[in-house]
């Protein structure tokens, strides 16, 4: 079993060059740091259209952290320069689907694959585009679907209230860094990082994180 992400930026025809040009530079980053940590074998992430990206991670239990720090890398996005304590809404965001099966066809080109984790991942992607949805899984087990699809929606909820400060910070949690490494990585006092951590539902998310990679581990590797 395989996890397949697929996503597609938020109104991306809408974004002028300036703004275009830093979020593939940032998914460019990202992608390579994540590939970096899991291995080239067990990741592969691709940008497609220009505003749209794919990716297979062979170990489905990581795929939403994985997720998750694409998404608090992107929201932490502003151009504006002023001083570090303010914060700003975000301006960009991306509906992301996971589907979780099987995978028939490998090709270099991840668009070129097949199987039913690919599947899965784009026809709930196509599903959302008409929904006020950003995150959805997709399994062949309904109760993980039914389950997920209740904790998905609060975390959209919390995740569509962070400030741009606020998904810096989720980021380099994400990222397993302590609060003091944090506040010495974007020059903030360990009690503004703390704040910032509340603000941004931080609990309720590691909670998520470590229920899903439970889920997933024991349905798909501990046997059924």
């Amino acid at each position: 079993m395989i996890a397949v992400l697929t996503a597609d930026l938020i109104d991306s025809s809408l974004y002028d060059e300036e703004v275009l040009k830093l979020v593939l530079d940032t998914l460019t980053s990202e992608f390579k740091d994540i590939t970096t940590k899991y291995g080239e074998k067990t990741v592969r992430l691709d940008i497609y259209r220009g505003d749209s990206f794919q990716g297979i991670i062979k170990d489905p239990e990581e795929a939403l952290i994985i997720a998750m720090q694409i998404k608090a890398a992107i929201n932490r996005i502003h151009l504006k320069k002023t001083k570090k304590s303010k914060t700003y809404s975000k301006i960009v965001d991306f509906k992301i689907a996971i589907g979780i099966g099987t995978q028939s066809l490998e090709r270099e080109a991840i668009a070129e694959s097949n199987g039913q984790a690919f599947q899965f991942s784009g026809r709930t992607l196509d599903e959302m585009k008409n929904e006020n949805r950003k995150t959805r899984l997709k399994t062949e087990i309904e109760d993980i679907n039914e389950e997920f699809d209740t904790s998905f929606f609060l975390l959209d909820t919390i995740t569509d209230k962070w400030s741009t400060a606020s998904a810096e910070v989720v980021y380099y949690l994400l990222r397993d860094l302590k609060e003091r490494e944090v506040a010495a990585e974007i020059n903030i006092s360990q009690s503004a990082v703390n704040q910032r951590k509340k603000a941004a539902g931080w609990e309720a998310i590691a909670l998520l994180l470590a229920r899903y990679r439970k889920v997933i581990t024991t349905q798909y590797n501990d046997g059924k």
